[in-house]
């Protein structure tokens, strides 16, 4: 354990058992160092904020700084991804993985404010996030100290960090009773362990949190309309709404009827698998529109080389390089493509689909006169007969010379 010249350090804190925890033990296990918590706010449950200050300050720390993302985490982090088309291993929107660099970057510049010198978080040493973390605060202010406190104490158990807490007269609200791990914020709710622990167990109703399930939601469907431009979702049955208030709306629409649920088995970066209940009912409904508008306006090999963006795009976000030059490379080619993505969506939204019923946009490449299969006059028929030739010529060349043998 390094623990000299460490004066101040910034806390990613959240005011669970865990960062409650690891607020004093910085304090014994870095000379006495000086704390400060650092919570943001990206539209997790409001009531875990309510208090999260005083809770902070009981704890140990010095000062609590609680800061306001939720706007610029829509805007600036979960939009470029959806344009980019990025689904890690084809099902997972992101939402954790998105989220970790905006707190890591904020943290870092709170903590060049007050004169910090080292960065601390809660993530523990079998996940992804302490790469996420670490990975932003290498980017963006190296010489930084980090401390990573799963990857040195020997609290090994919820019930030893309750002990810890009650030994030094430190209220918290936790309890031995909580079952799952959850992790929220206005784009996503995931949900791991307790039943989930055994892939041959199937979820139980409290595994799902926002979303009613889809046997349970109303039987008659309901319409909603997605307006979209430049790859961005602009306004929700017509209202022009900021992009966190756009997520909101179709949240609130998406969780009626039972829409974003997913259960998988993900592959983590560190290597171990995790199986997760993720519940994104409003992003679910962004991703089926967006999809929608491209089908209209983007070419067969545009198409292609923007599904090949998401594709590495999904790793790029998933393994915490952000603010790597590899994702400003692939964000800029995806806002080229997005130019010309622009359109307006209907969205049928019954029994936990979201389906696209109606599309249309101005910069469409669909033509009814090219796809009827009616009579028209605007297709020769004759013409396609060269175009295979020339298509197959590789073929015919091929099986010419297997007939000379």
């Amino acid at each position: 354990m390094q623990t000299q010249n460490i004066k101040k350090i910034v806390l990613a804190y959240s005011g669970g058992l865990d960062t409650s925890a690891i607020i004093p033990w910085l304090k014994e296990n870095y000379g006495g160092c000086e704390v400060v918590a650092f919570v943001a706010d990206i539209g997790q449950e409001r009531g875990d904020l309510e208090g999260v200050e005083k809770k902070a300050l009981q704890s140990g720390a010095s000062e609590c700084h609680v800061v306001d993302l939720r706007e610029e985490f829509i805007s600036d982090y979960v939009y470029p991804v959806l344009q980019t088309g990025a689904l890690y291993e084809g099902t997972y929107l992101l939402g954790t993985s998105m989220a970790r660099p905006i707190i890591a970057k904020a943290q870092v510049e709170l903590a060049l404010k007050v004169g910090a010198d080292a960065l601390c978080h809660g993530a523990t040493g079998k996940g992804n996030d302490q790469v996420r973390f670490e990975t932003t605060y290498t980017a963006l202010a190296p010489q930084l100290k980090v401390v990573a406190p799963w990857r040195e104490w020997n609290l090994r158990s919820r019930e030893a960090l309750l002990d810890y807490l009650k030994e030094r007269n430190i209220p918290t609200t936790a309890s031995l009773e909580k079952i799952y791990s959850r992790d929220e914020n206005a784009w996503h709710i995931s949900t791991e362990g307790g039943v989930l622990e055994s892939p041959a167990n199937a979820p139980n109703k409290d595994c799902w949190v926002w979303t009613v399930d889809p046997l349970e939601a109303p039987d008659q469907p309901e319409e909603v309309t997605v307006t979209v431009e430049k790859g961005r979702v602009v306004a929700v049955n017509g209202e022009k709404l900021s992009p966190f208030q756009c997520l909101e709306k179709l949240n609130v629409l998406g969780a009626k009827h039972g829409v974003g649920r997913i259960d998988i088995v993900e592959n983590r970066l560190v290597g171990i698998k995790s199986r997760g209940c993720y519940e994104t009912p409003g992003g679910t409904i962004m991703v089926n529109a967006l999809r929608a508008v491209e089908q209209l306006v983007l070419d067969r090999d545009s198409f292609k080389w923007r599904e090949q963006l998401g594709h590495e795009m999904s790793y790029v976000v998933y393994d915490g390089r952000w603010f790597a030059p590899l994702r400003k490379s692939i964000q800029a080619a995806a806002e080229s493509l997005a130019e010309d993505v622009n359109g307006e969506v209907v969205l049928q939204l019954y029994k936990g689909q979201a389906t696209a019923t109606q599309k249309r946009s101005a910069n469409s490449l669909y033509s009814e006169e090219f796809a009827t299969f009616g009579e028209d006059e605007v297709y020769d028929h004759r013409h396609a007969g060269g175009f295979i030739r020339l298509f197959s010529l590789s073929s015919r060349i091929r099986a010419l010379n297997e007939q000379k043998k």
